[in-house]
């Protein structure tokens, strides 16, 4: 037992000497990594410029173009051996992470390189995207219609890139704005006295010749878009009588967002529509009419309408600073235009108790919708995390 104590205590003892370090075989490690990096660049390379002449051939109308080329680099991946072969690189002592890290350095420059090829401006198959809203689609005579357009591309366009025709008439550009992606015009005719359709196209060059053709539409002015159905009206006052509990309703043939009149120019009152009803219905029960009176109404329609917004946050996670530029956003990508009825209408109010003591109702206006896209960090992020645990379960297998 002692002699065996004895040998432990020798052993523990011994000095500790560093394993001697072969420079030449360090040397010969490093040269080989170097080519295999250098390699596995240049056929990820060779690798992105295949697969863009295959994404040319396809073109834009193909949906598997992304999905092909992708699957075409991924399979293409295991021609690095032969390669590394081809090039006489020693593999006796490549181990997982090595191929690991060849086909990861393969793969990041195929796609790098790629993405720059596919792209303005060495590259553009896309045609500009236009989005396209008339305001309203039908009118009174005096009034305006505007034709606004959200209009996008990769490569860019330019105001003189852009045809408007109305009725086989090219509008000149001056008469129309294009700023910050909004393209918007505003069609007027005072003259018009009878009921006319007018039609127009929209066509749409980016900067390296891709064109967007929207289909034809139209856009109407008539004198019935607005009308009183009931009760019995007058054209002069004072008009018949109306009590707080009696219907007034209100017709409007055109897609709306919000129905409102004022009485005696000077309260305004939204207006409802019962569900299943074809009618806006209000009554003088509303703050505004005054019993007793003699009043003037004027009715109104508006149409309010919002592009999609894209971000990559939801409003309760940006700071001070993002929610002021993403409300400002909202303003320029919002527009509206109203309906103006032509024809005023009399009332004659009874005395009664009921009449102008509730408040008017409210309406709500569209909800903006945010297209929300992930942004670079969390790519970031993903690609760390998968690092980090690569890392780790490396450094533990080289403990063991």
């Amino acid at each position: 037992m002692a002699k065996r104590k004895r040998n432990v205590d020798e052993e523990e003892n011994k000095p500790f000497k560093l394993p001697k370090f072969n420079v030449e075989k360090f040397l010969k490690r490093e040269r080989r990594n170097i080519r295999v990096t250098f390699w596995s660049s240049i056929f990820g390379i060779l690798m992105a410029l295949i697969c863009f002449g295959f994404w040319a051939l396809m073109g834009p109308e193909s949906a598997l173009r992304w999905p092909l080329v992708l699957l075409v680099a991924v399979i293409d991946a295991v021609f690095l051996r032969s390669i590394f072969n081809w090039r006489k690189i020693d593999l006796t002592d490549f181990v997982r992470k090595n191929w690991f890290s060849s086909y990861a350095i393969y793969f990041f420059t195929w796609l790098v390189i790629f993405i720059v090829l596919v792209n303005p401006p060495i590259y553009d198959d896309e045609s500009p995207t236009v989005q396209l809203v008339v305001l309203p689609e039908s009118q009174e005579f005096g009034g305006t219609v505007e034709i606004i357009a959200k209009i996008t591309d990769n490569a860019g366009v330019e105001k003189s890139g852009i045809t408007l025709t109305i009725d086989g008439t090219i509008v000149d550009s001056s008469e129309y704005t294009f700023e910050d992606n909004i393209f918007k015009y505003v069609y007027e005719d005072d003259a018009l006295n009878n009921e006319t359709t007018i039609k127009f196209t929209l066509k749409v060059k980016d900067i390296n010749g891709r064109e967007t053709v929207l289909p034809e539409k139209s856009f109407t002015f008539s004198n019935s878009i607005i009308n009183v159905p009931a009760p019995l009206y007058a054209t002069t006052p004072p008009g018949p009588e109306v009590g707080s509990a009696i219907d007034i309703k209100i017709k409007v043939n055109a897609d709306v967002t919000r129905v409102y009149y004022t009485i005696d120019d000077g309260a305004l009152i939204n207006v409802t529509k019962p569900e299943g009803s074809e009618y806006y219905v209000t009554e003088p029960k509303y703050k505004g009419w005054s019993a007793g009176k003699n009043v003037t109404m004027k009715v109104y329609a508006e149409k309010i309408y919002s592009f999609d917004i894209v971000s990559d946050k939801q409003p309760s996670q940006m700071s001070e600073k993002e929610l002021l530029d993403y409300q400002e956003k909202i303003r320029s990508n919002t527009f509206n235009n109203t309906i103006v009825d032509t024809q005023t209408y009399y009332f004659r109010v009874a005395d009664e108790s009921g009449v102008g003591i509730e408040e008017p109702p409210t309406v709500s206006t569209p909800t903006i919708k945010v297209v929300q896209v992930p942004g670079f960090e969390a790519l970031i992020l993903v690609l760390a995390l998968v690092a980090m645990v690569l890392i780790f379960k490396y450094r533990k297998k080289d403990k063991r």
